[in-house]
């Protein structure tokens, strides 16, 4: 029986589609792509998820090898509040969940400074009963260790847990340790797909 629901952040909850946002801003089609490649796509991104570098170690090394310059590429840093934005859709699901008696947790991949805003700044927070984010714990989804630093920080059974991820790779891996999972392939309106999964059989 489902007992925990466990969400992802980006683009579960809150959306996060760089992309989107600078060529709405009108930036030039190569920028955008240098933008994209060299800061969100690039090693000291994955760096700043695991906790393994900060935000000014990581502007530093991207400009030892970007055509960007330190001062662009901090700008771009400084943008990430303005790129990430609620799900509403998505989030007002969680007050109701919790009536029905469900906890609920977040689990996700997430620069450390990035979260801590988030963190304050989303009222939603509040209906969370825990959660673990990557730079905290040192480990990234989709490596099982964090699932696993979840269920033991919480004391959760991986069968009374149903994880919800936009990225297919993280639910499989959630489902390797026992957990059921759900993929969601739109970034909003998951009602429907979180009904179904809570009265799908667990053990197919």
């Amino acid at each position: 029986m489902i007992k925990n629901i466990v969400f992802d952040l980006g683009n579960v909850l809150i959306s996060f589609r760089p992309s989107e946002y600078f060529d709405k801003k009108d930036y030039p089609e190569n920028i955008n792509a240098k933008i994209l490649t060299d800061i969100f796509a690039s090693n000291e991104w994955l760096m700043l998820d695991n906790g393994e570098i900060n935000t000014r170690q990581a502007i530093k090394s991207i400009a030892s090898k970007s055509s960007l310059n330190k001062e662009e590429i901090a700008h771009i840093f400084n943008l990430r509040n303005e790129i990430i934005f609620p799900l509403d859709q998505n989030v007002r699901l969680l007050p109701g969940l919790k009536e029905q008696g469900f906890k609920l947790y977040f689990l996700s991949n997430f620069p450390l400074d990035l979260f801590e805003e988030v963190k304050t700044g989303y009222y939603f927070f509040k209906y969370f009963d825990g959660g673990v984010i990557s730079s905290e714990a040192k480990v990234s989804k989709p490596d099982k260790r964090i699932y696993e630093i979840l269920l033991e920080k919480y004391t959760l059974a991986a069968d009374e847990c149903l994880f919800i991820d936009d990225i297919e790779i993280n639910v499989k891996s959630a489902e390797s340790i026992g957990m059921k999972g759900l993929v969601t392939f739109g970034e909003t309106g998951i009602s429907a797909a979180i009904a179904k999964a809570l009265l799908a059989p667990q053990y197919p």
